[in-house]
């Protein structure tokens, strides 16, 4: 079964074929960073622009990398929500029309669901059960996952995820746009611990997050005193420190509690080095295995649809739109719910 995977949710257009025999055949992402630079985060209304613009090309280029022919395409999954919704619907549209012209379903797909199931395309994949640790965008989840849609919730943030407060943070110390990746970066000039910094809810027993008084401490001291720039590396670090202590913590504690030795990490934050150096170091001593996609496969991008996709249609559970070319989008979507 040939699967084409779009996706469209907030500033990255994704197309990927994926073939449930031969694996991911062709993938390619275009991503809008350098045109949302200028307004320091994503402007809904040129995002959905830009995805009508890119599809077209990218599932030509899909095509004639993968050389398939759109007759054996048997099915297209597309991202149905969370996310901007008319960046939703430019994908939506697209997969659904395309759909119909070749007389194959069209499968809506939870945009995390993606990313929770995209460790799973490695060549040595996890097996079910395990504990999930969602960290894209604007959330920050812990998941028991038992099966393909079965999804229980075990903690959320609150308030800002760990994405938004990186992204929130590298604004108040200047670093531009994407945040997050900005952040890391300048970290490693840094040292950490010479700006004291909170770790929120690290001790709440319980695996709910907090980040927005993580960014208001930095905020604070930012306007303190007037900073150098090894003062705002050494903030940055000391930042990055604490978000990662807790998300780090909080997933390991639920395997802990949970009793499941797979830790699957999956969005855009997991790709952070320092996450991920802590969750290694500390899921060594516990006895966990901790799995990640491969980072081109962190941010959004099309073949993680299309794999969840194949994994649903695989299983039963796929809820294809009617054949006439209708579509759904969901731009609020708990993962739960699926």
């Amino acid at each position: 079964m040939r699967v084409l995977g779009i996706e469209s949710s907030c500033d990255e257009t994704g197309v990927a074929l994926y073939d449930s025999e031969r694996g991911l055949l062709a993938h390619a992402v275009h991503s809008q960073v350098a045109m949302h630079e200028d307004y320091g985060g994503v402007v809904p209304e040129l995002a959905s622009r830009d995805h009508i613009r890119r599809l077209v090309p990218l599932f030509e280029q899909v095509l004639a990398q993968s050389r398939c022919p759109k007759s054996d395409i048997d099915a297209i999954a597309y991202t149905a929500g969370p996310g901007l919704a008319g960046a939703l619907l430019t994908g939506a549209s697209f997969a659904a029309s395309l759909a119909l012209a070749l007389g194959v379903p069209a499968v809506p797909i939870h945009h995390l669901e993606g990313h929770l199931l995209s460790p799973l395309l490695a060549q040595d994949p996890p097996a079910f059960p395990f504990i999930a640790l969602l960290v894209s965008g604007g959330h920050t989840q812990i998941m028991r996952v038992t099966g393909v849609g079965r999804y229980a919730l075990m903690g959320e943030s609150l308030d800002d995820a760990a994405g938004e407060a990186f992204d929130k943070t590298a604004q108040l110390l200047g670093l531009g746009y994407p945040g997050g990746p900005a952040l890391a970066r300048f970290a490693e000039t840094g040292t950490p611990g010479r700006f004291k910094l909170p770790r929120p809810m690290l001790g709440s027993g319980d695996f709910m997050f907090s980040f927005s008084g993580l960014k208001t401490a930095v905020l604070t001291a930012v306007r303190e005193r007037s900073l150098t720039e090894q003062d705002k590396a050494d903030l940055a670090a000391e930042f990055q420190e604490a978000a990662t202590e807790v998300v780090a913590t909080k997933a390991l504690e639920a395997c802990r509690v949970a009793g499941l030795n797979t830790l699957v990490v999956a969005g855009g934050v997991g790709a952070n080095r320092r996450l991920r150096e802590r969750l290694d170091a500390a899921a060594g001593r516990q006895g966990v295995r901790v799995c990640y996609p491969e980072v081109a496969l962190c941010t959004d991008n099309g073949a993680m649809i299309a794999f969840a996709g194949a994994l649903r249609l695989q299983a039963g559970l796929a809820e294809p739109s009617a054949r006439d070319g209708a579509f759904v989008v969901r731009p609020r979507w708990p993962l739960a719910t699926v």
